[in-house]
């Protein structure tokens, strides 16, 4: 377990080199249709959109949790508003010794739940009024230490830092998109003499992009779930709660009521409804392989 912590931690980095590289890419790609960065070239593009990224980044990085617990509505509750959700919260803070998270309760029908934060001592994890009246105590219990094996094993600072990166990421090239079409094909026409070939690069740059960062979002949330899964499964001692927690979620199979894609990775069950893409982009794995991970591994929680 401590392993995967510490591999965890690598991970952020190595994220972070990632995204920085499509954030220098979607520079590039501006470059390309509004200068000539292979000539004498103009660098301003490039240079303006990762300084604007990093800054963003870090604000975002402070802020990020108070944003993903706004934008899926959730609301603080106190041990008097929800007894039974909060003292399942701070037993299994007290059994695997970590602070007590702030507790928040997000009026959806849809059964699901989610940790944020930059560290433990930051963490808030909130669950749905669904998931609150579909599952019993022992299932919630599983599910919230599924939450819980997040704060622990540091996957909060992990998400919040994709969720950045990812808002990120779509925020400026919905901008540079729309700079481009409101001006950009005048300082194609004079800088790269309407060069066709940099004028589809750089789209295509631009358009992939955000694709790119959905794909890294989803790879890298598949693996944490797996691990919060074990996490859980170890604190409670049983793993077939949550096992039954997941088939459940999996026979409701309505998406949240209000949500964002980009903060997709950070709920217990993915929020949204399966589609066709739902294998590549998809930001958990299969319910039906977490189920069977759980019971086939149950004798050795």
């Amino acid at each position: 377990m401590y392993k995967a912590i510490a591999r965890n931690k690598r991970n952020t980095v190595f994220i972070m080199v990632l995204f920085v590289l499509l954030v220098a890419a979607i520079g590039f790609a501006v470059n390309l249709i509004w200068g000539d960065p292979l000539g004498t070239g103009d660098w301003t593009v490039t240079i303006a959109t990762m300084i604007g990224v990093g800054i963003y980044v870090v604000i975002q990085y402070f802020a990020g949790s108070s944003q993903a617990l706004a934008m899926s509505g959730a609301r603080q509750i106190q041990k008097a508003d929800n007894p039974r959700l909060y003292r399942v919260v701070e037993n299994l803070a007290i059994t695997k010794g970590l602070p007590m998270p702030k507790v928040y309760i997000v009026d959806d029908p849809s059964p699901n739940a989610f940790a944020t934060g930059r560290k433990p001592e930051l963490a808030s994890v909130a669950a749905t009024t669904g998931l609150l009246d579909m599952m019993t105590d022992s299932e919630l219990e599983g599910v919230m230490a599924h939450e819980m094996g997040h704060v622990e094993n540091y996957d909060i600072r992990l998400n919040t830092i994709v969720f950045a990166l990812v808002v990120a990421i779509g925020f400026i090239v919905d901008i540079l998109m729309r700079m481009m079409w409101f001006g950009g094909g005048r300082r194609s026409n004079n800088n790269n003499g309407g060069n066709p070939i940099m004028l589809i690069v750089g789209l295509a740059a631009l358009v992939l992009s955000p694709i790119i960062a959905a794909l890294i979002q989803a790879a890298i949330s598949r693996q944490r779930e797996y691990l919060a899964d074990a996490t859980g499964a170890m604190t409670t001692r049983h793993p077939e709660a949550l096992a039954s927690a997941l088939e459940k979620l999996g026979q409701y199979g309505k998406p949240l009521q209000k949500q964002n894609s980009t903060m997709a990775h950070m709920w217990f069950g993915d929020p949204s409804k399966p589609g066709v893409m739902d294998r590549l982009f998809g930001t958990h794995p299969p319910i039906g392989d977490r189920v069977k991970r759980l019971l086939g591994n149950a004798t050795r929680f």
